[in-house]
């Protein structure tokens, strides 16, 4: 069993096995890729110490509140928002198209109104003295626009007293009906007018007087049913 064993394996092929020349391709090439990694590397590193000196002069010049870099990759605009957060400035990306945007970094405490960033979105350069004429302008403009305009009275299409004029007559409905005056006992309708004028005290000794005439014309007649049935 052993035998027939030993003589099938003997008799498969060998895997084919990577020749010299093949390694030394390999190796080459691994080479390669790991020097232009470090170039690259090397590259982002150089690039990234620019931007930081760039930037600190920026924050040491007084007499600057912005500053416009050129137009660069996205790769290179993450580097310089990534130095710009770390110092503390905000910073905004400008550009239509992808190789035309560009990074403007802005100091806190000057930090851009909404108008400045909708001119410098729109490919525009920013005049704070132009904006401000503008915007004087439109705030002009609405001041006479609102002063213009005129309040108009609604006049109805119809008089009520013609279309009830078969009810009223001719006199106006509030001369024909009857004035009414406050009176604080009764509210707002006179007294004169209520159908019953009698006080609370009168009403009330009416109805206990109704009801000991009630109890008394009630005992004479059990009094008298008693009798009839003792009988």
């Amino acid at each position: 069993m052993a035998d027939l064993l030993g003589s099938i394996l003997s008799s498969m092929e060998k895997p084919p096995t990577i020749g010299e020349e093949e390694k030394k391709k390999a190796k080459k090439q691994r080479e390669q890729l790991e020097k232009l990694q470090a170039q690259e590397k090397a590259a982002k590193a150089k690039f990234r110490k620019r931007i930081v000196d760039e930037v600190n002069k920026f924050i040491n010049d007084s007499t600057r509140t912005r500053h416009k870099f050129e137009a660069m990759d996205k790769m290179a605009r993450t580097i310089v928002h990534d130095v710009a957060e770390v110092a503390g400035l905000t910073s905004f990306s400008f550009g239509e198209d992808e190789n035309d945007r560009y990074v403007m970094l802005f100091k806190k405490e000057f930090a851009p109104s909404d108008e400045e960033l909708e001119a410098y979105r729109r490919g525009e350069d920013w005049d704070p003295s132009k904006a401000d004429e503008i915007k004087r302008r439109k705030e002009a403009h609405v001041e006479e626009a609102s002063s213009s305009q005129v309040s108009h009275k609604v006049v109805p299409m119809t008089n009520y007293k013609d279309k009830y004029k078969h009810l009223i007559g001719d006199t106006s409905a509030k001369a024909a009906a009857q004035i009414t005056t406050a009176n604080k006992a009764y509210g707002f309708v006179p007294s004169e007018n209520k159908r019953d004028q009698r006080s609370i005290e009168e009403v009330q000794n009416e109805i206990r007087a109704k009801k000991r005439q009630k109890t008394e014309d009630s005992t004479p007649e059990a009094a008298q049913s008693s009798s009839n049935e003792d009988q």
